[in-house]
């Protein structure tokens, strides 16, 4: 088990699925962007960094049949499947770290809230953009939400590299189009406020 892989046992061992700051009872603006990236219901998507994000209630509850959730942590994910309850038979759930996974299928919609920006070393964040590119289809879709510019320097004890668009596309590459960059405040659940920027890019032939 890597360092990384130990750091958030322990976090979700410890801490209940309120009592983290990255929270969010409704994800409004991941969903609101995963539906303007592909509606399409079969389409396959995929959450990375997942953890017990409610993504993926809202994502079934939506209709979407295809849905895959990664994270370092199986105590997250086991959390997720806890709450889900009989639905989680429909999700596939991987345990691994998106800097060495090795992906078996593609898929149209990459999602991640929160975990590319605990990348902090050039390579981890190389390898991570090689991951995406073996995983995601042409056309597809990759929405990454990071801490602002203006947001925090750390979170859960790490540091962070905090994004725009324009550093996020200048990590992907020129075969990532920009397509829309939001941004948020996101409340934490001791009423603290965090500058988060999301971006959505498209993936060229």
């Amino acid at each position: 088990m890597s360092d990384r892989s130990t750091h958030w046992d322990h976090v979700y061992a410890t801490k209940g699925e309120a009592e983290v700051s990255w929270y969010q009872d409704s994800p409004a603006t991941s969903l609101e962007m995963i539906r303007a990236a592909n509606p399409n219901h079969d389409a396959a998507i995929i959450d990375i960094g997942g953890g017990a994000s409610r993504l993926v209630d809202a994502l079934l509850q939506d209709g979407y049949r295809d849905v895959a959730v990664l994270d370092l942590s199986a105590n997250a994910l086991d959390a997720a499947k806890k709450r889900i309850g009989g639905a989680a038979s429909m999700v596939d759930w991987i345990v691994a770290d998106a800097t060495s996974w090795q992906p078996t299928k593609t898929y149209d919609v990459w999602h991640d809230r929160a975990a590319f920006h605990f990348l902090t070393d050039p390579r981890d964040r190389a390898a991570y953009v090689e991951r995406l590119r073996s995983a995601l289809a042409t056309d597809g879709h990759v929405i990454i939400a990071t801490f602002a510019p203006d947001g925090p320097e750390k979170c859960s004890g790490l540091p962070v590299q905090r994004h725009d668009s324009a550093s996020l596309a200048a990590e992907l590459g020129p075969e990532f189009a920009l397509i829309e960059t939001r941004s948020e405040t996101h409340h934490t659940p001791w009423d603290s406020t965090q500058a988060f920027q999301f971006s959505r890019f498209r993936r060229s032939g």
